[in-house]
């Protein structure tokens, strides 16, 4: 098999038109919400800048804390329009063009929530998130055992949670540009609840610290 095909879809027809239609709905239960949203405040001070990636209606943020930005990049307009903690959105196919629309060195935390396994290149989006990324800034990718099945790459579906924990930690490896990557498990697989396992990668060299 051609390592191209690891990154492709059973539904080949444009994102663009699978994601017109608006999913006002959560992605995982709210025990696996509850545990991303506690995690995130590990990385979060009062005015930091936060990029939400293939973001929806729910940003998982905790809402206590004062941001000095929250932005978004997403695929669906009335889903972003519903989000009530982004200051500002761009509409756009990062499996089309993975060039960020931000400034070098402009944000605290990038997240990704489940959503990582749809990237058809995603090793030239985790380049472009280190480019925004403030030095010592933090990527944190969640994911959990569901999919959109006819829309995740075939490296995603032929492979266990382990495999995706480590595929996603080559990405951020093979950018050279995040230091100290992590897996965490924040949800363990029980059978009765939604699993969710966070890949962090820092900018730099200097170590995570929680």
């Amino acid at each position: 098999m051609d390592s191209k095909d690891f990154f492709s879809k059973e539904d080949i027809t444009n994102d663009d038109l699978f994601y017109s239609t608006p999913r006002l709905v959560k992605h995982i239960d709210d025990n696996a919400c509850e545990a991303l949203t506690s995690f995130y405040r590990n990385f979060l001070k009062p005015d930091s800048a936060v990029l939400d990636l293939m973001s929806s209606w729910v940003s998982h943020l905790p809402e206590d804390i004062q941001y000095s930005r929250v932005s978004a990049q997403g695929m669906n307009k009335e889903e972003l329009e519903a989000n009530p903690q982004l200051d500002d959105y761009v509409l756009q196919n990062l499996n089309e063009n993975q060039t960020l629309v931000y400034e070098d060195e402009t944000f605290d935390l990038c997240t990704i929530a489940v959503s990582v396994q749809y990237l058809t290149s995603p090793v030239k989006v985790f380049e472009e998130i280190a480019r925004v990324l403030k030095p010592n800034g933090v990527c944190c990718v969640s994911f959990s055992n569901r999919m959109f099945s006819t829309k995740a790459i075939l490296a995603w579906r032929m492979s266990s949670n382990e495999d995706h924990c480590n595929l996603v930690s080559h990405y951020f490896k093979k950018t050279e540009k995040f230091a100290d990557v992590q897996v965490k498990v924040l949800v363990q697989e029980n059978g009765y609840s939604d699993p969710l396992f966070v890949v962090l990668g820092k900018k730099g060299e200097t170590p995570i610290v929680e």
